[in-house]
């Protein structure tokens, strides 16, 4: 019997983890891949490149945090300002675009400024979906060209189907006076809510777990696929079964209630209407390294394939070999809304494509390695089912007492350190009763 059990490897898992540890608790943790780290895995090849599963940084002001993450590293991080950029028809752009529309086609800027000022002037009521907030707050000329389109792209609905629960501080709310001098001038304030970041000097994102995995009870090719809540058992797809009395579990809810035995039908039913976006990463290893200038960037035109792309070798120079560039590029999917119609691999060449049509990939470029990988789970879709459902599912979890963190457990969309913080909920709760 494994006393203290916690489903999962990644950054809430580490948290839920680490305060068990810190109540002198000795967890066991389970994870149904060969490797731990979950979605803030990195990924290694011919020994020489490493990409993360998208541009993971560490941009925390919560000291304790980023005490805990210097300490796994032995203080070898690195500390950059990070360069975020938008693509749009042609047109490089500083993000956040809104205070940034410095060289776009006057007659676009023209309508932008005038949509702006009439949306400030407008009584817009009562606010319902992410559409209508984006209309009140920017006006219907860079909602419809921006992020209304990278809506489409990056959660695979509208914007209309959309809550604004999810925001917080992405999306920056512009004074008249910042719009018009970011129009005017080529150069302007820096507002972005991702500024200076932390990186591991090597080994990539995942550097950041690897210490306190390296010495935790680690059960890696152990995918859950049963909870008796009654009796607290698990069992795994390799016939491992163990008792429990705390369980914490950081995997997808959508995933974990079908695991449940004798789960009401409503239950399950609510499970089945949460929505989650998949990704397909390709990577790509070239054989010069001054490709972007931006750690990552936003792609909002409907013909190119993919949302976001990042430079995993400027995030540290040992991700690449010397003299080399790294390109990481992401394609969005879900089942509810955009299912995935080709195999990841498929995807490559599209990729190339497009990199090339964007002017960042030339002719005479040598591509040294390329690959992709299909991630199941990216991000939870804000929804207008989602806030219901998911009151009905963490209810039912409540009430077996099973404690759930992270991304995927707690259905937000939530950053690194929030993660780790939320598996130390997850503990605390459980901890109280």
């Amino acid at each position: 019997m494994s006393e203290v059990c916690v489903i999962g490897t990644g950054m809430a898992a580490y948290g839920a983890a680490h305060r068990f540890v810190e109540e002198g608790l000795q967890p066991v943790l389970f994870d149904k891949s060969a490797h731990y780290g979950g979605h803030t895995a990195s990924h290694y090849y011919d020994g020489q490149y490493t990409f993360d599963e998208g541009p993971h940084v560490s941009f925390t002001k919560n000291e304790r945090i980023q005490k805990i993450l210097a300490n796994n590293v032995d203080q070898e991080y690195l500390t950059f300002h990070a360069k975020v950029n938008n693509y749009w028809k042609g047109h490089w752009i500083k993000h956040p675009a809104q205070v940034n529309l410095h060289g776009l086609p006057t007659d676009v800027t023209v309508r932008i400024i005038k949509d702006f000022i009439e949306a400030q002037r407008r009584q817009d009521g009562e606010i319902r979906n992410y559409e209508e907030w984006l209309r009140a707050s920017f006006g219907n000329t860079f909602a419809e060209l921006f992020p209304m389109q990278y809506t489409i792209k990056y959660h695979t609905t509208d914007a209309r189907n959309l809550s604004t629960d999810w925001m917080g501080p992405r999306l920056y709310q512009a004074k008249i006076e910042e719009v018009l001098r970011g129009a005017l001038a080529p150069s302007s304030p820096e507002v972005h809510y991702v500024t200076q970041v932390r990186y591991p000097a090597k080994g990539g994102f995942l550097s950041y777990l690897r210490r306190f995995m390296d010495k935790s009870a680690v059960r890696l090719e152990h995918q859950l696929v049963a909870v008796d809540a009654k009796k607290k058992e698990l069992t795994f797809s390799n016939g491992f079964r163990t008792g429990y009395q705390y369980l914490v579990s950081s995997i997808p809810l959508t995933d974990l209630i079908p695991m449940i035995g004798d789960t009401p039908p409503d239950v399950l039913e609510a499970a089945g209407r949460l929505a989650c976006s998949e990704v397909v990463i390709v990577n790509l290893g070239i054989d010069r390294p001054d490709l972007v200038d931006a750690h990552w960037t936003y792609f909002y035109d409907e013909d190119v394939c993919f949302s976001r792309l990042s430079t995993p070798h400027l995030q540290s120079s040992q991700n690449a070999p010397p003299g080399c560039g790294t390109l990481q590029a992401e394609c969005y999917f879900s089942k509810k809304y955009r299912p995935l119609d080709r195999k990841p691999d498929e995807w490559i060449e599209p990729v190339i494509r497009d990199l090339r049509r964007c002017g960042i990939l030339r002719e005479t470029d040598r591509i040294l390695l390329r690959n992709s990988l299909h991630i199941e789970y990216a991000n939870v879709i804000f929804d207008l089912e989602r806030a219901d459902a998911l009151a009905t599912v963490h209810g039912y979890l409540n009430d077996l007492g099973i404690a759930y963190c992270g991304r995927y457990g707690d259905w937000a969309y939530i950053w690194t350190d929030e993660a780790f913080v939320s598996g130390e909920r997850a503990v605390e709760k459980l901890l109280a009763g």
